[in-house]
């Protein structure tokens, strides 16, 4: 078990020992852990912005997209529970450094990526670096923190996590507008670097000596099971949900998941301790994690694909105008990681929920002719209700539970986190997929030759208005002439445009509908008795 590292030294004429805090090691731990998850969340925003980018230079389908982001999400949920186990046994502190370095790598192959298949196999790998950090940010603060000094340093954590939100859209866009999109994966190294460098030479190492075996079964069955939903859900935006192989995926995740919590009942030292599950808070905060990435986080990717696919910004113009979400989520964050000394965490995240939910409400009515600034009040109310959440969700995830559990706890809580990015993206991705489609192909029947169909349907379905309009008028100017083309363009535009749009506010609909139920949850289930208490003043020395 972990102990109170603080180095102290005898104060003088008295006797006593007092902190020295230029010798207390638990800051430096902060510091890297800061670093660390600064590095991770920057990497998701700036990926964002870079999408269409990435659509545009590797020609890919919004199912390519999906995966891009997924594959990222699926190998950090497959692995968070197993490299928790990990850093139990073999210690946090060396699994984190692991962490880091595998990132690094995968992220230097992203950069370097020359095509569709070989930037997503390196979105996994570097999600396996991801997996170990992630497993063990928490952990490492809930072992090295205790007392009134925890609430400082989650308020801390909180914080930095609004900072990497807030600028991680213009950094993306500024980088990948000024250089190339491959420089949001290459601006990670020197990151990486600063936060090896601190863990190896300040951060104390920590481990749960009671720590079993890592428990294999369960994650391979997991992994499997996750795997199989994100690829039906895709598949069915693709094809459709009656067609074989989406059945037969979901079917299939459903028998590995039930394989999943029999392998967990069954063994002595599981992955997933399903009798945490007891305490109303840990569901509660499991329900938080999954909500707000299933929500917001997912509905930013298609967002974003609107601002520069529909309205034709650039790659840093999109990230200015996202501040307002980001910028809201910074100021909010800072004040709920002051305020979770102070106030119950249900009434920061149940609330924090509902004003999210408000906030997705005000995005939805977007016409064919709106401009960006209807998305400025919705973009700055959910950035609020993100900056609500997010803080005091940290403390949520190990707060309940005993410290050299916290491994377990956190790894569990990010698995919820990536499970609902990697099913928000997929299930989102395919309802406003099918639903271009589905609003597109009879408007562009007969009025574009055959072979364009299926081309230009495909475009518009990843959202590509602009690059589906402007091959068109290219293709019928070849052929008719300046008149033809422009026909051709306006139509195209029209058509994508009204499909877009439509898509857009059905799919925020479905996020705002996940806020509130998820706010509504937390409210029920989070409870003040369940969290642990720790540490405390010091009793006086005698």
């Amino acid at each position: 078990m972990s102990q109170d590292t603080t180095a102290e030294r005898p104060a003088p004429g008295t006797g006593r020992h007092v902190a020295t805090p230029a010798r207390d090691p638990k800051w430096w731990t902060l510091v890297a852990v800061c670093t660390g998850v600064f590095m991770l969340l920057l990497d998701i925003t700036i990926v964002n912005v870079a999408l269409p980018d990435i659509q545009r230079e590797l020609d890919a389908s919004l199912s390519d997209l999906q995966w891009v982001i997924d594959a990222y999400a699926l190998s950090l949920a497959a692995l968070l529970l197993t490299a928790g186990s990990l850093a139990d046994l073999f210690g946090r502190r060396r699994v984190f450094v692991i962490g880091v370095v595998l990132f690094t790598l995968g992220s230097i192959a992203c950069g370097a990526a020359q095509d569709i298949t070989l930037l997503t196999v390196s979105r996994a790998f570097q999600g396996i670096g991801g997996a170990a950090m992630f497993a063990t940010a928490l952990a490492l603060l809930a072992s090295a923190f205790h007392g009134k000094d925890r609430g400082t340093a989650f308020g801390v954590f909180g914080a930095v996590t609004g900072v990497a939100v807030a600028i991680g859209p213009v950094l993306g866009g500024v980088l990948t507008s000024g250089l190339s999109w491959r420089w949001i994966f290459f601006v990670n190294i020197p990151i990486c670097l600063v936060a090896i460098g601190v863990t190896v030479l300040k951060v104390q190492e920590s481990r749960n000596p009671h720590a079993g075996r890592p428990d294999w079964i369960g994650f391979v069955t997991f992994s499997l099971a996750l795997g199989a939903l994100v690829y039906g859900l895709i598949e069915a935006g693709q094809k459709s949900w009656g067609a074989q192989v989406v059945v037969v995926s979901l079917v299939t995740a459903a028998v590995l998941l039930v394989l999943f919590v029999v392998s967990q009942l069954r063994q002595q030292h599981p992955m997933f301790d399903l009798t945490l599950l007891r305490k109303p808070t840990f569901v509660g905060g499991l329900v938080a994690a999954f909500g707000v990435s299933a929500s917001i986080f997912s509905l930013l990717t298609f967002l974003v694909i609107y601002v520069q696919n529909v309205l034709d910004y650039s790659a840093v113009q999109t990230g200015v105008r996202f501040l307002f979400l980001s910028g809201a989520s910074f100021v909010a964050a800072a004040v709920a990681g002051r305020l979770t000394e102070k106030v119950p965490v249900k009434w920061l995240i149940g609330p924090g929920f509902l004003v999210l939910g408000v906030g997705l409400l005000l995005l939805l009515g977007i016409e064919v002719d709106s401009s960006w600034t209807h998305l400025i009040p919705g973009l700055t109310v959910a950035g609020v209700g993100i900056g609500m959440i997010n803080p005091p969700l940290a403390s949520t995830a190990v707060g309940v539970v005993a410290v050299e559990r916290s491994g377990m706890a956190s790894g569990v809580n990010s698995t919820f986190r990536q499970v609902g990015i990697a099913t928000g993206i997929a299930a989102l991705g395919s309802i406003f997929g099918r639903q271009v489609a589905d609003a597109v192909r009879p408007s562009l029947e007969g009025q574009v030759p055959g072979a364009a169909l299926e081309p230009l349907t495909a475009a518009l379905s990843g959202g590509q208005v602009n690059a589906a309009a402007q091959g068109a008028q290219a293709a019928a100017a070849q052929d008719g002439g300046a008149s033809a083309g422009q026909q051709a363009f306006d139509l195209v535009t029209r058509v994508g445009t009204s499909g877009v749009v439509d898509a857009l506010n059905h799919i925020t609909a479905i996020a705002a509908a996940l806020a509130f139920v998820a706010g509504v949850l937390c409210l029920v289930l989070i409870r003040q008795q369940d969290f642990v208490v720790r540490g405390g003043p010091r009793p006086p020395a005698e």
